[in-house]
């Protein structure tokens, strides 16, 4: 099954409309998912309540988890689609494709048992104390006990649908989701209406992936005859170079969030030691903080299949023309953003809640981590070039070195040198090392991809 419009687009389509073609719906989609997630804090925050914002804010590492899985059968999966579409192996794109989701659908489902049976303790280690923990436990009752599979499957779905080039309809099932939530949020959390707190925040999460579940099921129904997608049962099995294709850009792309649940739950917890004003403050920061990064992370990831395809088919220069276009974009993009986060800080957190206290904290956080933004688009960047690629050991490097070599040593050295405010710098010093890093590694990574296939065609001739 060959589909003509799709080959075009990564073979023959001008770089810049190729680009924007894949990136635009990603970023979007990106974008919708960082402004739903921002939905719960600013519902929430109308309440004026830091214990109900800062339920939130607890709970957002182990919904960060679920990124593990996410990244592990959806990241892994769609570089493995992709690399076979590029090889012309549509059996392993179909195969590929059952195994990534139903191994998805099985680990939600752990997920979740695993929270309900052991949530005491999860709610220790997440930092919630006895102001707090009630009120995050209700969250995550909705968000994770019920919600872990269809908050997973939603995500993978995305990504098996993009492999192939589909951005669009990747974009609008996730968007779809997205918005369902924003417009139950206020039913949900508000006291007018069925006043349910964090709660209601958490409900409304559930249900608006439910529905984005059901949007893909629909999408790869009607488009059964035109899909590489398949989650035909028939095609799972455990075939070995499926599995390894898959589980070496999994496991690192896996590993790499773990990392970095790990790193927001020790800013949580040097964070709760000033009060739930402060974590309410950090959270709010955090999420507003997340947009601009969502809309790089969206650049990069946009052009994943792209990359993968001509990396593949042995078009070097078309993958690299392609990675240095975003790279420009993004840059310029996050400059901008950073300018903007530290003149209107203080106007920006005020959005969210109407807490004098708040805002203080909020507004010293957002400048110190606004710094960062422009470094950290070259270091998403190259993970996810490695990532495409089947690189997975160099993006595993590039997260340890994020993590545990730089931000989280960060962490503990700048709060103990500028207590609470030096926290919100760490992502600054992390980034500024990866960044120059990153750089390095994709010059010399293309140059060593350039030599082979020369090597190649001197072979072949």
């Amino acid at each position: 099954m060959k589909d003509k419009k799709k080959e075009y687009l990564f073979e023959a389509a001008p770089i810049p409309k190729a680009v924007m073609t894949l990136a635009i719906p990603t970023v979007i989609s990106a974008l919708v998912m960082v402004l739903y997630n921002l939905a719960d804090t600013y519902f929430v925050g109308m309440l004026n309540d830091p214990v109900q914002n800062s339920a939130v804010t607890l709970a957002a590492p182990l919904l960060l988890a679920f990124n593990a899985v996410n990244n592990l059968f959806g990241v892994g999966t769609s570089s493995m689609m992709s690399r076979a579409l590029g090889s012309k192996d549509y059996e392993t794109v179909s195969r590929s494709s059952a195994f990534g989701f139903y191994c998805s659908l099985f680990f939600g489902l752990v997920f979740s048992l695993v929270y309900t049976v052991f949530s005491g303790q999860f709610l220790s280690v997440l930092g919630a104390d006895e102001q707090t923990a009630a009120a995050t436990a209700e969250y995550l009752k909705w968000t994770v006990s019920f919600g872990a599979a269809p908050a997973i499957l939603n995500v993978v779905m995305a990504y098996l649908v993009r492999s192939e080039g589909a951005t669009l309809h990747a974009g609008v099932g996730t968007m779809s989701g997205c918005i369902l939530n924003m417009l139950l949020d206020p039913i949900f959390v508000l006291p007018g209406a069925l006043n349910m707190g964090s709660a209601g925040a958490g409900l409304a999460t559930f249900i608006s992936n439910c529905f984005a579940c059901g949007y893909f099921f629909v999408l790869i129904y009607v488009r059964r005859k035109k899909t590489y997608v398949c989650i035909n049962p028939k095609k799972f099995g455990f075939r070995k170079n499926i599995v390894l294709g898959i589980f070496a850009v999994g496991i690192p792309a896996c590993i790499q969030n773990l990392l970095n649940v790990t790193g927001m739950t020790v800013l949580n917890n040097f964070t709760a030691d000033f009060g739930a004003d402060a974590v309410a403050a950090m959270g709010i920061a955090y999420k507003v903080n997340m947009v601009p990064m969502n809309i790089a992370w969206g650049f990069s990831q946009g052009i994943m299949p792209l990359v993968s395809y001509n990396f593949s088919s042995g078009n070097t220069e078309r993958m690299k023309k392609s990675v240095f276009l975003t790279a420009k974009i993004s840059i310029s993009f996050l400059v901008c953003v950073s300018a903007l986060f530290f003149a209107f800080s203080g106007g920006v957190i005020s959005l969210f809640m109407d807490n004098e206290t708040v805002i203080s904290y909020g507004a010293a956080f957002l400048r110190g981590m606004c710094f960062g933004l422009p470094f950290l688009c070259l270091d998403f960047l190259a993970v996810n070039v490695f990532q495409a690629c089947g690189m997975g050991k160099k993006s595993l490097v590039f997260a340890v070195m994020r993590k545990i070599i730089l931000e989280i040593p960060a962490l503990f050295i700048l709060n103990a040198l500028f207590p609470l405010y030096g926290l919100a710098y760490a992502q600054l010093a992390a980034e500024t090392v990866l960044a120059a890093a990153a750089v390095i590694v994709l010059i010399r990574m293309f140059k060593k991809i350039e030599s082979k296939v020369a090597d190649d065609l001197i072979e072949k001739s």
